[in-house]
């Protein structure tokens, strides 16, 4: 069956792959998953090491279809991925700087990340949801708040606003 193949027309779709890309753990796991169907269980198997984090961001990054595998009577359906891309085709121009916000946002721990998206978190708290807006409280640029986004696990961008992808947990007073 042939791939699809994934067009990359903005620099901060480079975060999840150069994420993905970045170290041979979930690199194998996509790896497997382009070849086969694979439940997690499967993956954990043939890989030798939880799976489960390669999986996230590979889904994160829009990397995997998946489909419930039908199971034996009496068992329960388990969820079977496969990648959706076997191709890549990147057109975009940016400035080095820009460039280099996405090289470094990729391979930025999740505190670090956590800690700059805490702060989008908070400013959309307060209304402040437009991009425009945003980068000129920040001083940040789109790309790098796009990059941020696309990493974080708690904000997504939706044209040209950045929402909250479930609702933060905030210390009771």
């Amino acid at each position: 069956m042939p791939k699809r193949t994934r067009i990359v027309n903005d620099p901060a779709d480079l975060v999840p792959l150069l994420q993905v890309f970045g170290t041979e753990k979930h690199k194998k796991v996509l790896d497997e998953l382009s070849v086969k169907w694979s439940t997690e269980n499967d993956l954990n198997e043939a890989l030798g090491y939880d799976s489960k984090e390669s999986l996230e961001i590979l889904k994160r990054a829009g990397l995997l279809e998946n489909n419930w595998k039908m199971p034996n009577p009496g068992e329960t359906p388990d969820k079977e991925y496969h990648s959706s891309y076997s191709r890549v085709i990147t057109n975009f121009q940016c400035s080095f700087q820009d460039l280099g916000d996405m090289i470094m946002i990729a391979f930025m721990n999740e505190n670090e990340i956590k800690k700059i998206a805490d702060v989008i978190v908070d400013e959309i708290s307060n209304g402040k949801r437009s991009m425009s807006n945003l980068c000129r409280t920040l001083d940040l640029s789109p790309t790098f708040l796009r990059g941020i986004a696309h990493k974080s696990q708690c904000i997504v961008v939706k044209g040209q606003r950045i929402e909250l992808l479930k609702e933060p947990k905030r210390p009771q007073s």
